[in-house]
C-alpha cells in the first residue's frame, strides 16, 4: 500500500467531521437573506430586498494576532473566535453599515476537531452579538508549516449602508463631541508588547497580581459595539466614528477627521481596566508609548454635535455600555493631516 495523504499528515476525514460539527452552530446566526451557507463551495447571501435604494457593500478582514499565544498557553479557545469576529465587524461598523455576513479561516499543522469546534462556535457567537450570519469558511491543515498544537486565524465581514447614510467624517466641525465607549480590555492589540512584560517580569498567565488574574483579564474577549451603534444611529447624527486598534487612540482616531482638524481628547475623563495600568508598571512602560500600544480602555469613539450629547450617553448607557464626553474636535493646522492629542 502506497503512501497516504492522512500519513503525510492531512486528514481530510477529521476536516468533514468539523463541518458538521460546526454547521449547528452557524445555523444559529443565519439570516433570512441567506441562500446557502457552510459546506458549499461559496456561501450565497442575498441583498436584503426593498431595504435599501442605493445599498453600498463594505468590507474588512483582520485576525486576532499574537492573542492566540495567549489560548495557546491556557488551552482556552473558547473566546478567540469572538475576537476574530470583533476585528472585523467593529471595523465595517464604522462607515454606519450593518455586517451581513462573516466568513473564516482556520488554519494547523494536524486537526484537532474538538479543539477547532470551540475556536468555531466562538466565531458563531461573535456573529450572534453582531447579528451577522457565518456564512462560510475554509480549514486548512497544513503539516510542517505550523508549529504542532497552534492554529492561525484570519476573518473576513460584509456589511451594507445605504449611500446616503455613508458615515465618513466630512459633517465634523470644530465643537463637535467625542463620545469614548468602553473597551472590554485590551481586546486583540498590542500582546506582543504584553506577552513581553509579562516574560520579563517572569510572571505565568496563572499568576495573580494586585487581585488581577493575568489570563482571564488578557484573554477577555473584544466588545462588539455592532447593535449598540445601530441603535444609537437611529437616534442621533453619527458624524465620525473610529474603532481603537493598533497604533490606539493617537492613530485611530484621525482615521475619521477631515484634514485640517484634530481631536483633543481628556484622559481624565473616562475609566479604563486596571489591567492597563498594571502593564505600564510592571514594564516600566512610556504614557506615549501605552497610548500608541493599547486602546487604553477606549474600544470604539464617535463625534457627535454638542445637542446628541446627552441623547447619546444615555442611550449607550441604557444598553449597558460606559461611554464618556472625552474630548472636543478643533480646528487643526489648516490642509494638514487629522491629528488626535491626549492631554492628562
Amino acid at each position: 500500500m502506497g503512501t497516504t495523504y492522512k500519513q503525510a499528515g492531512v486528514d481530510i476525514e477529521a476536516g468533514d467531521a468539523l463541518v458538521e460539527r460546526i454547521k449547528p452552530h452557524a445555523a444559529k446566526t443565519r439570516r433570512p437573506e441567506v441562500l446557502s451557507g457552510v459546506g458549499g463551495f461559496g456561501g450565497l447571501f442575498a441583498i436584503p430586498p426593498g431595504k435599501y435604494k442605493e445599498p453600498v457593500l463594505v468590507s474588512g478582514t483582520d485576525g486576532v494576532g499574537t492573542k492566540l499565544k495567549l489560548a495557546f498557553a491556557m488551552d482556552r479557545h473558547e473566546t478567540v473566535g469572538i475576537d476574530l469576529v470583533a476585528m472585523s465587524v467593529n471595523d465595517v461598523l464604522t462607515s454606519g453599515a450593518e455586517p451581513l455576513f462573516f466568513l473564516d479561516y482556520f488554519a494547523t499543522a494536524r486537526l484537532d476537531v474538538e479543539r477547532a469546534v470551540k475556536v468555531i462556535a466562538g466565531v458563531a457567537k461573535g456573529c450572534e452579538q453582531a447579528g451577522c450570519t457565518l456564512l462560510g469558511g475554509e480549514t486548512a491543515e497544513l503539516p510542517g508549516f505550523y508549529v504542532p498544537g497552534e492554529y492561525e486565524l484570519a476573518g473576513f465581514a460584509v456589511g451594507i449602508v445605504e449611500r446616503s447614510k455613508i458615515i465618513d467624517g466630512k459633517t465634523i466641525v470644530a465643537g463637535d463631541r467625542v463620545i469614548g465607549i468602553a473597551s472590554s480590555g485590551l481586546h486583540s492589540n498590542g500582546y506582543s508588547l504584553a506577552r513581553r512584560i509579562l516574560e520579563d517580569a517572569r510572571l505565568s498567565l496563572n499568576d495573580t497580581v494586585e487581585g488581577i488574574k493575568l489570563g482571564d483579564a488578557l484573554l477577555e474577549p473584544t466588545r462588539i459595539y455592532v447593535k449598540d451603534i445601530l441603535a444609537l444611529g437611529e437616534k442621533v447624527a453619527i458624524k465620525g466614528m473610529a474603532h481603537i486598534t493598533g497604533s490606539g487612540l493617537p492613530g485611530n482616531v484621525p482615521r475619521c477627521l477631515p484634514d485640517g482638524f484634530r481631536a483633543v481628547l481628556r484622559e481624565a475623563s473616562w475609566k479604563r481596566a486596571p489591567i492597563f495600568d498594571l502593564l505600564q508598571k510592571l514594564g516600566e512602560v512610556e504614557r506615549a508609548e501605552m497610548f500608541s500600544t493599547f486602546n487604553m480602555g477606549l474600544g470604539m469613539t464617535v463625534v457627535v454635535a454638542p445637542a446628541d450629547v446627552k441623547a447619546t450617553l444615555e442611550l449607550l448607557t441604557a444598553r449597558g455600555l460606559q461611554a464618556w464626553d472625552v474630548g472636543s474636535i478643533e480646528n487643526g493646522t489648516p490642509g494638514a493631516e487629522a491629528e488626535a492629542i491626549v492631554v492628562s
